[in-house]
């Protein structure tokens, strides 16, 4: 299953069979990425605050999400 929100291009493209649409199936999806971009400075803006090495930014993410 694909689940979206209820933004109609979505039906053109995605099998009806394989779509669900229901903010109930996007709900946590959209809390994490809130959360990431909320405690996680070196996400937002490249000229501020960003990570120079990719182990750096995977060492990050597992730290908030053990927090």
């Amino acid at each position: 299953k694909i689940a979206t929100d209820h933004w109609k291009p979505y039906e053109n493209f995605i099998p009806k069979e394989l779509h669900v649409q229901s903010k109930t199936e996007t709900f946590t999806v959209e809390g994490y990425n809130s959360l990431f971009r909320h405690f996680l400075a070196r996400r937002r803006r490249k000229s501020k605050c960003y990570s120079k090495s990719k182990e750096m930014l995977k060492d990050s993410v597992i730290l908030l999400m053990l927090k």
